[in-house]
């Protein structure tokens, strides 16, 4: 008798209930989408605070993609994808504030202090190393190791194909590896 295999991404209870959250607040349920707003703005934030770096307030780009999610909420079609529409979301507002930023910095001609400091802590170099990739790269890698997303869901959320999701992760992995070692070897030497 053969098995059948489980399926490649299933639902949790967790999933199963932002979905109920999302229906809720689509009906014009404020307290499923207060709810939904303290289940998500930690995550959101953290996000924000990887994807910009240095360049921008991640409160203020959370607070801002809220915005765009409570305005865009109702025509979410299907709610189960309420993880990738929300990040999807931070990612062109997060995207806007850094191509603002960029423009501002060219007109300046400042072009931003880099810190030359040492890392501290593991975890200090670990930031360091996320902060040196490539803002797509960047936020590609944290959706992935940070917050669980899919190959699939990742494409979603920066409006890419699959296959630049999983080379952007590739990008990623082979730079913060790099970048890892070469943080450990200055510890050791």
């Amino acid at each position: 008798m053969m098995e059948k295999s489980p399926p490649s991404n299933p639902q949790t209870a967790s999933d199963l209930f932002d979905e109920m959250l999302v229906v809720m607040a689509q009906r014009g349920d404020r307290l499923a989408l207060e709810r939904l707003y303290r289940r998500w703005n930690a995550r959101l934030t953290r996000t924000a605070r990887r994807y910009c770096g240095q360049d921008c307030t991640a409160q203020d780009l959370a607070q801002e993609c809220w915005l765009a999610i409570l305005k865009g909420l109702g025509g979410l079609r299907d709610p189960k994808r309420f993880r990738s529409y929300a990040f999807a979301v931070l990612h062109r507002r997060g995207a806007d504030h850094l191509r603002k930023v960029m423009r501002e910095r060219g007109s300046a001609g400042d072009p931003g202090e880099e810190s030359t400091m040492p890392p501290q802590s593991e975890s200090a170099a670990i930031a360091q190393a996320f902060a040196s990739l490539p803002p797509d790269q960047r936020l590609a890698a944290h959706l992935y190791f940070i917050e669980g997303l899919t190959l699939g869901e990742i494409a979603a959320v920066q409006s890419i194909p699959e296959g630049t999701a999983k080379s952007r992760l590739f990008h990623a992995r082979r730079k913060l590896k790099a970048a890892l070692s070469d943080t450990n070897k200055g510890v050791t030497q």
